[in-house]
């Protein structure tokens, strides 16, 4: 029951709430990957279940097409729907202008493929993830396993000229061997503390042969719910340049909270 979950969780689950009040009839969603996205998932299963919302997702990873399908959302590949209508998504830190890390969850590439093929993208945090600059979180950067060495070497080489404030990089493991993405890439994490030109450090990063992609999303995130443990949420829409509180009662049917694996 959500009187049972951490503030925390109930924070990412308000946030949750009430960004699937933006989607409609008909709509064709992108469907984040995370802790937050996850609950996202989950408010939306029960809208198809209890209101009859006809909706398709499109899952941004394969933990999170299995819990659609686990919450009655039905789904379809990007290929086949060609463009989307609204994302919904976590992230692991968003900054005033709505600038972005993500990646956390190791999904950043098809994440940031499904969001720019939106009309609109929202994410959903919790209130810590606001950051006055980015770079406390570490950035992910995918790159493929071929010379992986060389291409960190050449990341390490290319931060000397950047605006950071530490140029660790390390590859990410799963256990005793590097992580797998879903389309078979290593993660690089990025240790910088601070960022100082998000926009220019994502460029750089995507010319070095090797990179696939970064977690660094600029201009691409265009309302941002933030959840408080309370019930508090804040919606911040940077295109209209407003912003709004709401309140999410803690009322939500004991299917969502029947499955707490992810």
């Amino acid at each position: 029951m959500p009187a049972e979950l951490s503030p925390i969780d109930k924070a990412k689950f308000v946030a949750a709430k009430r960004a699937v009040d933006f989607v409609e009839h008909g709509m064709k969603v992108g469907l984040g990957t995370g802790s937050t996205a996850a609950w996202m998932v989950r408010c939306l299963g029960e809208r198809v279940r209890e209101e009859g919302l006809r909706v398709i997702g499109v899952p941004t990873s394969t933990r999170t097409a299995e819990l659609a399908r686990q919450v009655g959302v039905p789904l379809s590949t990007l290929d086949d729907v060609k463009w989307l209508d609204l994302t919904i998504d976590g992230a692991d830190e968003f900054d005033m202008n709505l600038a972005l890390i993500k990646g956390g969850g190791a999904a950043l590439l098809q994440e940031k493929i499904v969001a720019t093929a939106s009309d609109q993208m929202i994410v959903i945090a919790d209130a810590a993830k606001e950051v006055a600059q980015l770079g406390a979180f570490p950035l992910p950067v995918e790159v493929i396993p071929f010379g992986w060495q060389t291409t960190k070497a050449l990341i390490e080489e290319t931060l000397v000229s950047m605006d950071v404030l530490s140029r660790d990089v390390t590859l990410r493991m799963n256990g005793a061997r590097p992580l797998i993405t879903d389309e078979s890439n290593y993660i690089m994490d990025l240790h910088l503390k601070r960022i100082g030109n998000p926009r220019q450090l994502a460029l750089v990063l995507n010319q070095i042969p090797g990179v696939v992609e970064n977690g660094l999303f600029i201009d691409i995130c265009d309302v941002v719910v933030i959840g408080h443990a309370d019930g508090l949420v804040t919606v911040r829409d940077i295109n209209a340049g407003s912003e709004h509180d709401d309140r999410i009662e803690f009322a939500a049917s004991e299917n969502i909270f029947r499955d707490m694996g992810d």
